[in-house]
């Protein structure tokens, strides 16, 4: 169970009431803050772990709950930065529930902009948006001790 914690234009454009006191997570990532990202040709939405800060960027329209996409898309994540199945497996059995809330972290919330200004750039010329996401996940973050997102994530997935 995860809480996907929106910023305030992405519980809009969902049509959800926030939970006012959601649970706590049982993922080792942490529950996940989502935002809009007002790219051309198409929105996104940026989502970042909130025990660290691992980027995932998704299309902002779907067939499918944003959550699902969400699940789907960090599932590939993982196996991108090269978690075994097993782990990733894990991690996303623990995801299968969800609860929809508002943000909680200012802290969460700058890395997201920091990512968001990256990944202007990355979308110029990256194929895929989990190719975006892996640039920036290799950015130093001082929130988590100037370490990548894509370390401290291997780090905390590998040792549970």
């Amino acid at each position: 169970m995860f809480t996907l914690r929106c910023a305030r234009s992405l519980l809009k454009r969902l049509k959800v009431r926030p939970e006012p006191c959601p649970p706590a997570a049982t993922t080792q990532l942490g529950d996940w803050y989502a935002n809009l990202l007002y790219t051309k040709p198409q929105q996104l939405i940026l989502c970042v772990s909130e025990k660290t800060l691992l980027p995932i960027v998704i299309p902002a329209k779907g067939t499918e709950p944003v959550a699902v996409r969400l699940t789907a898309a960090v599932g590939e994540m993982l196996r991108a930065i090269g978690l075994s199945g097993t782990v990733v497996e894990v991690e996303i059995a623990a995801m299968l529930e969800v609860t929809i809330s508002t943000t909680a972290s200012r802290t969460v919330l700058g890395s997201m902009n920091d990512f968001a200004f990256m990944l202007e750039s990355h979308l110029s010329y990256a194929d895929a948006l989990v190719d975006s996401a892996l640039k920036s996940a290799e950015s130093p973050c001082s929130p988590i001790g100037m370490s990548s997102p894509r370390e401290v994530t291997i780090d905390r997935l590998s040792k549970h």
